[in-house]
């Protein structure tokens, strides 16, 4: 694996390192890379190149900026499963509102809010009543455990970028009234899944930099050398985007299964090894469901058995099966936001995208949250050139 600086300024997250961000939004620097990447493309034997991102801030960033518009006829770029309020299975949400509906305080992030369970949402749970509240980070939930005599619970969702701060309060002896119900996932065995469906054809990925600031981008590397896959670890501004891409089209036309980092100022081949200490020592990787996509081995975080007394799935008999009846929903019949993040199929393909599905009335996942690539396409006009 090496850390080639790719074409043209790098970034990733907007201030990061205290960088002017207009820096990696300059028109000309996109085209003159645009250019380099037509150019690459060209020399292809097999095209197009398919490229998947699994990274709700990639596509938020793309359809914003319009980077697919920029992309020559050689090269895709699509969507995976980089959205973790998408796939946080059904089961799962049901847990949640059942504490809810208990008399349980649940704090979770805004996101998950309107994501629907089998039957309801933790938004109908608090629209009927219950003590459902929104925070921004692990931390507040433990503001709110110290101020509530009751039981508080944090639906915790999200990949390794939240996992480890949910750790970090785990290890930190949180109010004996807290605990945690994870529905974190780790991104690199979804990424192994994704990579053998016959019908996504991917030829390389575009790596979260994000996670990969705590994984580092040496986590790829086995998959990589199993699949023959080029992965680029990449930032989340235009130039950093085509920049990764172009990186990418250039392996694919070398034949080169191997992981680049192009995004050095933040991420390096280790990553942030405490941070890593710290969930790995309050998580371990399971076999678990995945919403739409799988059942993918190791890719669910449970908590070990040695922090039992903060898992609520401990400590509360949870009762759910009231949650779980047959529903007459169109969820399961109409919604293909499984196929959305498998990268099979575009927003667009569903004939209910935008006029039955809008963000104020979602039938599926990918329609809630601001990393759904449904509620990002409907925001920025719902084409597939965005």
């Amino acid at each position: 694996m090496s850390e080639t600086p790719p074409a043209g300024p790098t970034g990733g997250i907007s201030g990061t390192g205290g960088e002017n961000e207009l820096e990696f939004r300059d028109p000309e620097k996109a085209r003159a890379i645009a250019d380099r990447l037509a150019e690459i493309g060209a020399e292809l034997d097999d095209p197009p190149a398919t490229i998947m991102h699994v990274c709700g801030s990639h596509e938020q960033s793309i359809a914003k900026f319009g980077i697919r518009s920029l992309l020559p006829d050689t090269v895709r770029l699509i969507m995976g499963p980089g959205c973790p309020v998408c796939i946080t299975d059904m089961p799962e949400v049901d847990e949640a509102v059942a504490l809810a509906e208990a008399g349980v305080t649940v704090a979770t992030y805004g996101d998950m809010l309107k994501v629907p369970g089998t039957t309801k949402s933790l938004d109908d749970a608090r629209s009927a009543g219950a003590d459902v509240r929104v925070v921004y980070s692990a931390a507040d939930v433990v503001d709110i455990a110290e101020k509530e005599e009751g039981e508080v619970v944090f639906f915790a969702t999200g990949f390794e970028t939240t996992a480890a701060p949910t750790a970090a309060v785990v290890l930190d002896d949180p109010p004996p009234n807290l605990s945690v119900l994870s529905s974190h996932k780790y991104v690199p065995p979804a990424m192994d899944i994704v990579a053998e469906m016959p019908d996504t054809d991917i030829q390389g990925y575009l790596a979260a930099g994000n996670a990969a600031i705590i994984t580092g981008s040496g986590v790829f590397e086995g998959l990589a050398e199993e699949y023959g896959l080029p992965v680029v670890v990449g930032g989340f501004e235009p130039l950093d985007i085509l920049a990764g891409v172009t990186k990418l089209v250039e392996m694919i036309r070398d034949g080169e299964g191997s992981v680049e980092n192009a995004y050095p100022r933040c991420v390096t081949r280790e990553g942030n090894e405490p941070a890593q200490e710290q969930l790995w020592e309050v998580f371990e990787g399971v076999d678990g469901e995945w919403r739409g996509i799988a059942h993918i081995p190791n890719a669910n975080l449970r908590m070990r058995d040695e922090y039992a007394a903060y898992n609520a799935r401990e400590r509360f008999d949870i009762d759910a099966a009231h949650l779980r009846q047959p529903s007459s929903s169109r969820l399961a019949d109409d919604c293909i936001c499984g196929d959305i993040m498998a990268g099979v199929a575009e927003p667009t393909d569903c004939e209910m995208f935008g006029e039955e599905c809008t963000p104020e009335d979602p039938v599926g996942a990918c329609m809630v949250s601001s990393e759904g690539t449904c509620k990002i396409w409907h925001e920025y006009g719902g084409r597939p050139d965005l």
